[in-house]
């Protein structure tokens, strides 16, 4: 079982709280620094402010050497595909290929509003994710001396030189996530090197996991050929009082993160993770909300990390 850091800088944190997270995540042993890609606080006045994700996975790309770095989840609403394939191709170029891209329909109705980002229905967000994902595959696999043309029903290319290709071949890992009962299964099965859980319950992550090896099972993909993983609020401590400070810091109450989250000592962290490997998760996103709290990420790599190896 890997685990990967998950902060939400949209919360109030800076360029370089993030970067020291990222930094004392890729010293203790951490598969991955992934962060939010999210314009507007969920909660409190969200200070200083946002900051954009591929501009900070950027800047880390350049201060860090090892750990993996992505989103979860870019929406597919606040870029164009084609500056993206630009923006992940260059940001794997910064990193010496360590990169992956989170992507999804995006659903945060007000941040589009305060930043002037169309917000359409559903169905026409999920069609802009599929043409996204034609795109940013079609751009970063075609050979360099050839061009990409699409035609889809939001985006279209033509005779594109689909550079610049990224530095992982064929292309950087796709992250797919949701509990969408069709079309989430469907296009993860057809695109995503990778199937993340975010903040479910071990009974909907089953039933979900089993819709999906569904999907892969109609396009003729191997199941087992994806990742799974799942994301889950973290707060750890190895005593009460810790403990009561971390929920704290998130904003909800202890009883409620160990209903739906990791929440307890390191063993019963543990404990969760273990019913999560059951459903055959490889990777846990610890959303870890308390960002200035680098003592957090000591105490799950010292007590947590070398019990699920």
């Amino acid at each position: 079982m890997e685990l990967r850091i998950f902060v939400e800088p949209q919360q109030g944190a800076t360029y370089d709280d993030q970067l020291a997270v990222a930094l004392r995540a890729e010293a203790l042993g951490f598969g991955a620094f992934f962060r939010s890609d999210h314009y507007l606080a969920m909660g409190g006045d969200g200070l200083p402010g946002p900051t954009d994700s591929w501009v900070t996975l950027a800047g880390l790309a350049r201060e860090t050497s090892t750990i993996r770095l992505g989103t979860m989840m870019t929406s597919a609403t606040f870029r164009y595909p084609g500056p993206l394939a630009i923006a992940v191709a260059q940001v794997d170029q910064m990193s010496g290929g360590r990169v992956e891209l989170g992507i999804g329909a995006g659903w945060y109705d007000a941040e589009h509003a305060a930043y002037a980002i169309p917000f359409p229905p559903t169905g026409a967000r999920f069609d802009r994710l599929e043409d996204q994902l034609a795109i940013l595959t079609g751009l970063w696999t075609t050979p360099a001396s050839e061009t990409f043309s699409y035609a889809g029903t939001v985006h279209s290319v033509v005779d594109s030189p689909g550079l610049p290709k990224p530095a992982q071949k064929p292309r950087p890992p796709i992250i797919i996530g949701g509990q969408g009962a069709k079309r989430t299964p469907a296009l993860a099965a057809r695109y995503a090197d990778e199937f993340n859980l975010p903040f479910t319950d071990v009974e909907t992550s089953a039933r979900q996991l089993t819709r999906v090896r569904a999907a892969c099972e109609e396009v003729e993909r191997d199941p087992a050929s994806l990742v799974y993983s799942v994301a889950l609020t973290t707060v750890c401590g190895s005593d009460d009082a810790t403990l009561q400070r971390r929920a704290q810091a998130t904003g909800r109450s202890l009883d409620d993160l160990r209903a739906t989250g990791l929440a307890g000592t390191p063993h019963e962290v543990v404990d969760v993770i273990g019913r999560y490997a059951e459903l055959g998760a490889e990777r846990v996103y610890l959303q870890i909300l308390d960002q200035l709290d680098l003592d957090h990420l000591d105490l799950l790599a010292a007590e947590v990390m070398p019990q699920l190896r």
